[in-house]
């Protein structure tokens, strides 16, 4: 059944509040943001803003759900699952770092300084996975292709890394091992650790060919993980 005519308007008038949100991180950042100013600047009475988002935090939960979708969307168009594992592991590398390097203050918001005052809830957990379950699936296709070595009798230490993020990290392939899955969460959170570097100023003055740099610190995470 097609969408009534009012819920066509209630998503047509979200997604411009959405977009004006995302103009006012960049100007104000995520600490910054507010309803009121959103609806000054579309015009409408901060009441009529409140009755798609009743507060900061659901309007914060819209855009971090958004951007980890956005995010996660990338890295599932860059992976061509009839390349190598190693290029498809460095192709969804790259497409990570061009996506945040293309839409720095949203990326900014999901990686960078906590809002004070705001924690995400469980519900953006799905969103937030899906990077991980791209690298995930890259690395259980090469193990069940034998690409992998396995590490036969190392037992991920549940309290260092929990039964969620093993599964996000290969979770419907079970030739992967834990040691793999505890090689692919350093890996994964080092991908994020270097993009951060590079969009946050870090690498100022000490890198002079970023690209180069980012190919070669991905290439030596796909060596870390056995690709």
């Amino acid at each position: 059944m097609p969408p009534t005519v009012r819920q066509r308007v209630r998503a047509e008038l979200t997604a411009e509040i959405t977009a004006a949100a995302r103009r006012q991180l960049a100007e104000v950042g995520a600490a910054g943001l507010s309803l009121r100013a959103v609806a000054r600047e579309m015009g409408m009475a901060s009441s009529a803003v409140y009755r798609y988002f009743p507060s900061r935090d659901d309007l914060l939960t819209r855009l971090i759900t958004d951007g980890y979708d956005a995010l996660g969307a990338a890295a599932e168009d860059a992976d061509d699952p009839a390349a190598a594992p190693r290029e498809r592991w460095l192709a969804v590398c790259r497409s990570v770092r061009s996506w945040a390097l293309a839409h720095p203050h949203e990326y900014a918001l999901l990686y960078g300084s906590p809002v004070p005052g705001y924690a995400a809830p469980r519900d953006t957990v799905p969103a937030a996975a899906r990077v991980g379950v791209v690298l995930g699936r890259v690395l259980g296709d090469a193990a069940r292709g034998g690409v992998l070595p396995t590490a036969a009798g190392v037992d991920r230490d549940p309290e260092l890394v929990s039964d969620e993020t093993a599964a996000v990290l290969g979770g419907d392939h079970p030739a992967l091992d834990d040691a793999v899955r505890l090689r692919a969460l350093l890996a994964w959170s080092s991908l994020h650790g270097t993009i951060g570097f590079e969009l946050f100023g870090h690498l100022v003055g000490s890198v002079a060919d970023t690209d180069r740099y980012f190919d070669l610190a991905m290439a030596e995470l796909a060596g870390l993980v056995g690709l």
